[in-house]
């Protein structure tokens, strides 16, 4: 815990914070700042006249083979809950809600940033730069939202990169959320004032 009135000095993901600046320490706050600005980003993404055949056309796998994708997600679950054990976090309902927060926040990023944004801005360019916008616009609401360093931006640009690539060679957009969902797990396996407080932020 940092002391009263004391400038947060920044983690391993967070800028530092002086006294006029923010310090994303709370589940709360990662939800109002950066939850609820990707889930509305995706929101208005979905009013797209072609965001229903896109969606329908990338999830077909998954409605067709329902138990593969469930049994997928069962198993992440396990292992999530594992880990947390291991690294001496207790179960408890708050980090169970915030495994079906990263849950969500997969969803939405990947069907705004990877899907639906990048075929909009290829109307106006080709895609491969549709791509590297769409991505880059990514990485900068985390700087943002979440406060991130530069440095964790540029890695969360190249990684939504690669999950853009998956995407394009098997077009299945709920392969893309699962293979997200664990990848931001282990990047952040707990809450704002878990055991990894100090380096999640």
């Amino acid at each position: 815990m940092d002391e009263p009135n004391q400038p947060y000095k920044g983690g391993r993901l967070q800028r530092a914070a002086g006294a006029k600046t923010v310090h994303v320490g709370s589940f709360r706050q990662v939800i109002v700042r950066h939850g609820i600005t990707m889930g509305l980003i995706a929101s208005a993404l979905l009013l797209l006249p072609s965001a229903a055949i896109q969606i329908q056309q990338t999830t077909a796998d998954a409605f067709e083979n329902p138990l593969r994708y469930l049994l997928a997600a069962m198993l992440l679950t396990l292992f999530f809950l594992y880990y947390q054990r291991r690294k001496g976090s207790k179960f408890n309902g708050r980090n169970m809600l915030w495994l079906g927060y990263l849950l969500y926040i997969s969803v939405v990023e990947e069907l705004a940033f990877r899907l639906l944004l990048p075929q909009a801005f290829s109307a106006g360019m080709m895609l491969p730069a549709a791509v590297i916008l769409s991505n880059a616009i990514f990485a900068g609401i985390h700087y943002v939202t979440l406060r991130w360093r530069w440095q964790n931006c540029l890695f969360a640009f190249v990684g939504g990169l690669g999950f853009a690539h998956l995407l394009a060679s098997h077009g299945n957009l709920t392969l893309v959320i699962l293979a997200h969902w664990f990848f931001t797990f282990l990047n952040t396996p707990t809450p704002p004032g878990g055991y990894r407080d100090r380096s999640n932020h």
